[in-house]
């Protein structure tokens, strides 16, 4: 069996390389925090009740 050998590779990323996905995920986080603060509670429970069973956990 022959054995596979890989090389770790570093990248560094300068601070404007690294702000940019920061930056993106702070906005996709307010954005979901805004969202479920402002929907109607019923639209809550049946959002995450319908990805419980998309997810195929059990409810109730």
């Amino acid at each position: 069996m022959p054995v596979t050998q890989t090389a770790a590779q570093t990248v560094t990323l300068s601070r404007s390389n690294r702000a940019v996905p920061a930056l993106l995920a702070l906005i996709l986080g307010a954005g979901l925090i805004f969202t479920a603060g402002f929907a109607w509670p019923s639209a809550l429970h049946n959002a995450t009740h319908d990805t419980r069973h998309a997810l195929g956990l059990p409810c109730h």
